[in-house]
């Protein structure tokens, strides 16, 4: 992605926080667990915050969670449903804390946007030796077959290039993470958890309305596109009548800082 086009996506998400905040979903406790698994401390920066799934997932598991977002919108959201937490208007690149201070930075879909060459520095700067920094992104378990059918009705724009677990493996096999043979961090670890969302088919439409291929979409194109969406989902024995889980995976992309 050209960098304009970078920025245009990665700055659609504020025009949509409060949706973005009612329905993407949190993360596998299991797949933070293993992210912080080798961290010298429970200190955590979230980093790219957005409205905070990934820290209230952290607040439930009991680290010490500073979270830091660019987005004024997104971060209002985030202060609005955990007030408690300490939230700093920032970014990867420019991060608003001391040098060694957090023992892990954690990053939920939003590694991506990150420019590392200026944020693998910055990162590295407030890491404390021996921290971890990992990304976790949720993608959709396209191994059930209604879910295939779902990441092909919806396009590359609502169902992207990191969306189901081996397109995730091959995007961030070194793509979104500092070089492991720089000197401020070893190498990349890759793994996955299962992780579900109960959703409508409604509700599910909503949520992948909310990714930025999506957002960036002319109107009448984007009603379109969630139109064969809704209409697949109304299809399938699966979706068409009431709740059902989403079946995903947390996936998670993570390194130790040397």
């Amino acid at each position: 992605m050209e960098p304009d086009e970078r920025l245009r996506h990665s700055s659609s998400f504020g025009a949509a926080a409060a949706a973005y905040a009612e329905h993407r979903p949190d993360y596998a406790h299991a797949a933070v667990r293993w992210a912080l698994e080798a961290a010298p401390g429970l200190r955590v920066l979230d980093l790219g915050a957005g409205t905070g799934k990934l820290t209230a997932t952290l607040v439930e598991l009991g680290v010490e969670v500073v979270a830091v977002e660019p987005d004024p919108a997104m971060l209002a959201e985030l202060r609005r449903a955990l007030p408690d937490v300490r939230a700093l208007p920032g970014s990867a690149e420019a991060i608003p804390l001391p040098a060694a201070s957090v023992d892990a930075v954690l990053a939920g879909n939003a590694m991506h946007w990150f420019d590392m060459a200026v944020a693998g520095p910055e990162i590295a700067r407030v890491l404390a030796p021996g921290g971890v920094l990992a990304g976790l992104w949720n993608v959709l378990d396209d191994g059930v077959d209604w879910v295939a059918g779902l990441a092909r009705a919806g396009g590359g724009e609502a169902v992207g290039p990191r969306d189901t677990p081996a397109a995730w493996r091959a995007e961030t096999a070194g793509m979104h993470l500092p070089r492991s043979g720089e000197p401020r961090f070893g190498t990349p670890e890759q793994e996955q958890f299962p992780h579900g969302q109960r959703r409508t088919a409604d509700s599910l439409a909503e949520t992948l309305a909310t990714r930025a291929g999506m957002l960036v979409m002319p109107e009448g194109e984007r009603a379109a596109r969630l139109g064969r969406i809704r209409a697949y989902l109304a299809g399938r024995p699966e979706t068409a009548d009431g709740e059902f889980t989403l079946p995903m995976l947390t996936a998670v992309l993570r390194v130790r800082r040397l």
